[in-house]
């Protein structure tokens, strides 16, 4: 394609831009492109899911608190408002030399520049039998619909029920309550006996939540000790059977239901490609959010690996890069040099305890209460307000640029 400086007709084509969406990157980046379009550039959308869930609210969806559009961005006007094609297809590869998409159900699509965004797939790390007899919560799309399911079947068990969670991540933390919360009243509001939930948390590290303070630590603890969650640390699963986990120690858990929510990990088919990746495969990036290996490609969320800058994936960092990427797809597609961006090396976690209550988290400080979780709310329904009624946004000024 050629060159332009951002001057010429709406109507000729000089440069393709395709996002491949599946994170809270893009959705800034479409909102921004909408806002002030660069002419001669054609945006294009690819989507697994044409409703995008917000990884923010997924718990609160669980407890019941939400229902399924609170928590879901519809790519449809959203992708009209920024004059973008969407394509509602799964990429399955990469041409790097020819600047192709290859898709699962349509032909190849072209690009000039590329910007990845595809979010995580589940990693069983190996484990035997874990892809096939757990509930994985990544993509989170898909848990969705597997959750609903799951909800059906512990519903017709009348009696004791078990459900195992791997993971003791502030995810799986957060998710277990979420569940145990939703669960137990469901079965009271079905007039079936409370109490016979039984749900155990394992964690491979020595303690949960290992990324947050000591005293976040013991909060969540408390909780968990109030809701009778069996916690098991330094317990990691070596195999999983249809009727429950066997640990490395030998123990063997018997359970109804198994919910995987592991560190996640990356599409294979970025680094089969050809695209310079982290031991973890996901796409190693320079502080621009640009691929170290190839100019063209761009990523932001979970899928990058910033090389300089490296963090936990967790979605604040998706978010917080929409706006420095969506400027530096522009000036690349200007042919200007891009600028860095440094993101913050801590923030705030805001983590919820299934029943409207919350606790704050952020470096060694913490706090937490029924405001938290209003606080929370107020956040996160505030970050989807911003994409439900478009065309009332101001124009953002990107001249600076």
């Amino acid at each position: 394609m050629r060159s332009f400086t951002g001057s010429s007709s709406p109507d000729v084509i000089l440069k393709d831009l395709v996002l491949i969406w599946d994170g809270h990157s893009h959705v800034t980046v479409l909102k921004m492109f909408g806002m002030q379009p660069l002419p001669g550039v054609r945006l294009t959308v690819i989507c697994r899911d044409i409703q995008t869930p917000y990884s923010g609210m997924l718990p609160g969806f669980i407890a019941g608190h939400y229902d399924y559009d609170d928590v879901h961005i519809d790519l449809g006007p959203l992708a009209h408002f920024a004059g973008a094609h969407l394509y509602h297809d799964e990429v399955v590869g990469l041409d790097l030399a020819n600047k192709k998409i290859h898709c699962r159900h349509r032909p190849d699509v072209a690009y000039d520049i590329l910007s990845l965004n595809t979010g995580s797939t589940p990693s069983f790390g190996g484990v035997p039998g874990a892809e096939a007899f757990t509930v994985s919560v990544k993509p989170i799309n898909n848990f969705i619909a597997r959750w609903q399911q799951l909800v059906t079947r512990v519903m017709a068990l009348p009696g004791p029920v078990s459900l195992g969670v791997v993971g003791a991540g502030a995810g799986g933390v957060e998710l277990t309550l979420a569940m145990q919360y939703r669960l137990e009243q469901l079965r009271v509001e079905a007039g079936q006996v409370s109490g016979q939930l039984q749900f155990l948390l394992f964690s491979s590290a020595p303690t949960i939540l290992p990324t947050h303070n000591q005293r976040v630590q013991a909060k969540f603890q408390r909780f968990l000790a109030q809701r009778r969650v069996q916690v098991y640390t330094s317990c990691r699963i070596v195999e999983v059977q249809k009727d429950g986990l066997r640990a490395a120690h030998g123990t063997f858990y018997p359970l109804d239901e198994i919910l995987w929510v592991t560190n996640a990990s990356a599409p294979s088919w970025l680094w089969t490609a050809g695209l310079a990746v982290d031991d973890g495969g996901f796409v190693e990036v320079n502080a621009a959010l640009q691929s170290i290996s190839h100019t063209d490609v761009f990523a932001a969320g979970d899928v990058a690996a910033v090389v300089n800058h490296p963090r936990e994936k967790a979605g604040v960092f998706a978010v917080r890069q929409g706006r420095p990427l969506a400027r530096n797809l522009r000036r690349a597609l200007l042919g200007q040099p891009v600028r860095p961006f440094t993101p913050q090396r801590k923030f705030l976690s805001l983590i919820s305890t299934g029943d409207k209550y919350a606790i704050a988290s952020r470096s060694w400080w913490s706090c937490e209460g029924r405001w938290v979780w209003m606080w929370k709310d107020r956040i996160d329904r505030r970050f989807m307000r911003q994409y439900a009624v478009l065309p009332e946004m101001p124009r953002l000024d990107c001249s600076g640029i």
